[in-house]
């Protein structure tokens, strides 16, 4: 008989931590050693997360695999699934499947700079591509990251960029920080320690901050849908083609397989699946296809 690809495998919450008002970091452990012994995953790719009686719920995984069987999630408070997902505990088990989606291709952007930019939650998937990047740090040239972020309570993985902020040109990465309400006491604290890596308005404002090398740079891009069409803007002012700028489309990810219909988008001759296709798409990709961005 044929596995049923929509059977979910059992996995184990060994780490929960409450990041902010409504996200929370998950790292949980598969059950299955035969199935964990295989697993593994690129950055960008995503896998479907269940609860018993509740449903399912598409999530980006947030860093490189480090260990068998061993996954990283965060997880934003949006619906009923996630909801249930915030509310279970160290020990609790829940269905994973996966690993979806064709990730970002680190190994095509070998030998460029990267720059990564990230919207709120859009630093998650992002994360692993960062990681990524600095374990294999001499394959890359530059690496430069934007965040953009509302308050400092809204910011992810808190510790971890401002240690890059503070001390990343050590790592090989200059790490930029944008926040947009004015009166944040905190980022306002932090702007004053390293004004020329962190300034108030939004992340398109980072874009003044440094200069690219067009031919030779892979832009990568997270974040709510309204950021893309700004951030690719100021991409294209500077001329980075559009085959060279890499965007996430995992808001619109559903079963995950292409079978619900749900993430469709294009019409005529040029449909594509996000959960298939995607969630990974250039922007000569979102030129080509209507409704993408």
């Amino acid at each position: 008989m044929m596995e049923n690809v929509l059977l979910p495998k059992l996995a184990k919450i060994v780490k929960s931590e409450k990041m902010t008002a409504i996200e929370r970091f998950l790292q949980v452990e598969v059950l299955d050693k035969k199935f964990a012994e295989v697993f593994d995953y690129q950055p960008g790719q995503f896998i479907e997360v269940s609860i018993m009686g509740v449903g399912e719920a598409p999530i980006s995984t947030c860093s490189i695999r480090t260990k068998k069987g061993v996954i990283d999630l965060c997880v934003r408070n949006v619906g009923r699934v996630t909801n249930a997902i915030h509310h279970l505990n160290i020990g609790s088990l829940i269905g994973i499947r996966g690993p979806y989606g064709n990730g970002f291709p680190m190994e095509e952007m070998e030998g460029s700079n990267l720059l990564l930019v990230a919207g709120g939650l859009g630093v998650a998937p992002l994360r692993s591509v960062l990681q990524y990047a600095l374990k294999n740090r001499a394959k890359y040239k530059d690496i430069t990251v934007f965040y953009g972020i509302r308050t400092y309570d809204t910011m992810l993985f808190r510790d971890e960029f401002y240690n890059l902020l503070a001390e990343g040109d050590k790592l090989g990465c200059k790490f930029y920080l944008s926040y947009e309400d004015s009166k944040d006491k905190q980022c306002i604290s932090l702007e004053a320690e390293h004004s020329e890596r962190c300034m108030c308005g939004v992340v398109t404002k980072l874009f003044e901050r440094i200069k690219l090398s067009p031919e030779d740079t892979y832009a990568i891009i997270c974040g709510p849908p309204i950021m893309y069409r700004f951030v690719v803007q100021e991409l294209t002012k500077k001329q980075v083609p559009p085959e060279k700028i890499y965007m996430t489309l995992e808001r619109r990810m559903k079963c995950g397989i292409g079978k619900c219909g749900h993430c469709i988008i294009g019409d005529g001759t040029s449909i594509k699946y996000v959960c298939k296709d995607g969630p990974v798409f250039t922007y000569w990709d979102a030129l080509h296809t209507k409704g993408m961005i």
